[in-house]
């Protein structure tokens, strides 16, 4: 072609600037309209304290006490109103997201007044999706108060979009984001890092369980599940032998055409993940799960977690002042975790809670 040949002149080297800008705007174009599919977010959320709910955990509990089952241990179903932080923050620093679905069962977190409020132009956007929803024909299964067997049916909300953002309801967004924070050219975006094998953590555990068991005589022994090991099992079972992709507290991006297919093709384990009504160590985590299916199948947009981590129960003042100070001063942290607030005390969870109304601008 004349403006390929190996000598140019100046006119010849302007078509070649002019065909390469020409090129570049229309793969831009391609990746907008890709980026221009809807996204929604899910979150899964409970009430501990509802009377409902505790007399619906009672027949599965056998007598006994919730403390020594970790997966039924109080603290894990304990709330704090964090999901009215959890949505506001989304819908501030997340405005590309169409929809947010809180997954609860029979239960309203009572977030609605605040988002009419706040966001009027979003308050259909909020939608109340109950267990039976999402369980439809797996009833059998409930009640259930497993956090991993919820997540593993998340994917069938109706009218989910196939690109969609999963938060637990202690992860907030603390900057503005962008779509291209999440998905990239159609696919998600995975934050961590890679580690290797857990098989001297999961020798503990067995050794830890046989002492519990059989020399201490509590029969009724039950391994905390651990964030670790259940990341490796994950990808373990895809046959990853060796090692495994560490997420850590985030927002998840997942595909939920991903998660139908995975299940569709391993129905067995999924309803090995639904028949725990408690979380539980032999439970795989669908989130990792999706993320080591987009590994093997060369996603490569990883990124470090810009992910601030808390835990201010049995903290100083000056923890969490550092901690603040940290997210102030740092752009590159986006999202934030905080756990256990329901075990803080009162000016901690205040000094907490007033730090996000302002950083959310929800008090003057």
């Amino acid at each position: 072609m004349y403006f390929c040949r190996p000598v140019a002149g100046k006119f010849d080297q302007y078509l070649i600037d002019a065909l390469v800008a020409c090129l570049t705007n229309m793969i831009k174009d391609t990746d907008n309209l890709k980026n221009n599919d809807p996204i929604d977010v899910v979150i899964c959320w409970v009430d501990g304290d509802d009377p409902r709910h505790q007399q619906k955990m009672a027949p599965f509990l056998k007598n006994i006490n919730r403390s020594s089952i970790p997966g039924a241990h109080p603290t894990r179903f304990a709330s704090v109103n964090e999901i009215r932080y959890c949505v506001l923050s989304v819908l501030t620093f997340a405005p590309f997201v169409r929809n947010i679905y809180i997954v609860t069962d029979e239960q309203d977190p009572g977030v609605h007044d605040e988002v009419k409020k706040y966001f009027p132009e979003k308050a259909h956007s909020v939608k109340i999706v109950d267990h039976t929803e999402i369980f439809r024909g797996y009833e059998k299964y409930l009640p259930t108060f497993s956090s991993r067997a919820i997540e593993s049916m998340i994917w069938r909300i109706e009218g989910l979009s196939d690109s969609f953002i999963y938060l637990n309801d202690d992860n907030f967004l603390i900057r503005e984001t962008q779509k291209e924070d999440f998905f990239v050219n159609n696919r998600p975006v995975l934050r961590g890092n890679w580690c290797y094998d857990q098989y001297l953590r999961l020798s503990w555990k067995k050794l830890q369980t046989g002492i519990q068991k059989y020399l201490l005589g509590n029969k009724n022994f039950q391994a905390r599940s651990s964030f670790h090991l259940v990341q490796w099992k994950s990808a373990h079972y895809l046959g990853m032998k060796w090692r495994y992709f560490y997420m850590d507290h985030t927002p998840h991006p997942l595909k939920r055409k991903s998660a139908e297919d995975f299940f569709l093709n391993n129905r067995i384990m999924l309803e090995t993940n639904l028949e725990h009504r408690f979380k539980n160590h032999r439970q795989l985590n669908l989130i990792s799960l999706l993320y080591h299916c987009e590994l093997l199948q060369s996603n490569t947009h990883i990124l470090k977690p810009a992910l601030a981590y808390l835990q201010p129960y049995k903290r100083s003042e000056k923890y969490l002042e550092r901690k603040i100070s940290f997210c102030e001063q740092n752009n590159d942290i986006k999202f934030l975790c905080i756990q256990s607030m329901e075990m803080c005390n009162k000016d901690q969870q205040k000094k907490v809670f007033d730090w996000l109304d302002h950083l959310l601008g929800l008090k003057s």
